[in-house]
């Protein structure tokens, strides 16, 4: 996706970082909107459609984490979470919540830009190259590769950007082992997380969506020694 096909909504509540962030992204291409917090958020969100949600953890009344999460269930729009606080536990946090990426405070506008265009090349296309429809079947969850979809029954399941990459690798390659690294591998090739402990939270939120009982996988399996596994009912 290019830049001038990106609308981002910018959620901080420093009138300052939001009017500096604003005014970097729409010299980077960017159509740009900008929320105080997460209640104006919601309000913007009730009527328009955005491409990307770059979100300060530490706002006050609804943080950040919480919002996200809150998002998570009704969205899949890619979210980038910034904070001040870089600490590990923090990260696997925003990850946790849904987020598709993580900065730290304070960061370089560049390394922000480049982090916001990994994450839209990771986001399914609106228009793709057309291959065979080809339709993977996880229980009651269905999967078709051609439109990177996933529904359970007629119902939509919305992936985030990283979760829509990992099925990509794992529909690609359905009953074969694929390592942890091969995946962090795939994925830092798209801009993406490239630690392994990313991966596993990642893999364990995608489980969620899939499974019926994450704790114990049926269709993406753990391959000891080996990493992980798609085993759908029909490939």
């Amino acid at each position: 996706m290019a830049a001038d096909d990106a609308h981002l909504l910018v959620v901080d509540d420093d009138e300052r970082i939001r009017s500096l962030l604003r005014k970097f992204l729409v010299r980077s291409g960017f159509l740009v909107t900008t929320a105080r917090d997460a209640a104006h958020a919601r309000r913007i969100l009730a009527g328009l459609e955005f491409d990307l949600i770059v979100l300060d953890v530490m706002m006050p009344g609804e943080d950040g984490i919480s919002f996200c999460r809150a998002l998570r269930h009704q969205s899949g729009t890619p979210v980038m979470l910034l904070t001040a606080r870089g600490e590990t536990e923090d990260r696997i946090a925003g990850l946790e919540a849904g987020a598709d990426d993580y900065l730290p405070k304070p960061f370089e506008p560049k390394e922000l830009l480049l982090r916001i265009n990994a994450i839209l090349r990771r986001a399914p296309q609106a228009e793709a190259k057309p291959i065979p429809k080809t339709i993977l079947h996880l229980g009651p969850v269905r999967y078709d590769i051609t439109k990177g979809e996933m529904r359970q029954d007629e119902a939509l399941v919305r992936l985030t950007a990283t979760e829509s990459q990992l099925m990509r690798i794992f529909s690609a390659r359905p009953h074969e082992p694929v390592s942890r690294l091969e995946l962090v591998e795939e994925l830092s090739r798209s801009g993406g997380q490239t630690q392994e402990r990313a991966v596993d939270v990642q893999i364990t939120r995608l489980r969620r969506k899939i499974e019926a009982d994450p704790k114990q996988p049926r269709y993406l399996q753990t391959v000891r020694g080996s990493g992980y596994m798609l085993a759908p009912d029909d490939a």
